[in-house]
């Protein structure tokens, strides 16, 4: 009886120890993918962001936006020009301005990204821009300096600063 059991007892543990490998293999493969997967989000341009408005960290803001860090002077990291809503959830005025940011970046999916940046969870970014009432926009064209506005904007505004800042041309309002 004893050779049975040293059998089983035997047995079991061979299969827990290719179910603790196997499981561990497909962990470390997991932990793999996901991690090629960060990268891979890390290096892609958010120009490419399918008409949705992107929300970001402070590290993929700088990134993606402004490097604020390392770069003294202002020097834009994307390649198409961009907005930054900087937001807080309990807001009532960012909340009126949050579908009209929805639409804009339908309609302007591939010409612009729009970002946002929750203030109340990003702190160092909301920090760094000085933001002290919200909303604020952020307007970034490719070349040239930033331009801030500052409460809940109507989507005529945001066209009008889309055309004439952001894609330099002449608003047909």
């Amino acid at each position: 009886m004893k050779a049975t059991h040293l059998f089983i007892l035997a047995i079991s543990a061979v299969l827990f120890a290719s179910c603790n490998s196997a499981s561990s293999d497909k962990n470390t493969t997991q932990d793999e993918a996901a991690s090629a997967k960060v990268e891979t989000s890390k290096s892609a341009d958010l120009a490419d962001s399918d008409g949705k408005v992107v929300h970001l960290t402070s590290e993929t803001f700088k990134q993606n936006v402004f490097n604020y860090q390392v770069n003294q002077e202002w020097k834009y990291e994307g390649t198409v020009p961009c907005i930054v809503d900087f937001y807080a959830d309990w807001c009532g005025p960012c909340k009126m301005v949050a579908p009209i940011l929805d639409d804009l970046a339908k309609e302007y999916d591939g010409k612009i990204v729009i970002y946002k940046v929750d203030t109340d969870k990003q702190q160092e970014v909301a920090s760094a821009f000085g933001i002290r009432s919200i909303p604020s926009i952020l307007f970034v064209p490719v070349e040239g300096q930033p331009q801030m506005a500052q409460g809940a904007l109507p989507k005529e505004s945001f066209v009008q600063a889309i055309e004439e800042v952001l894609l330099q041309e002449k608003a047909e309002i």
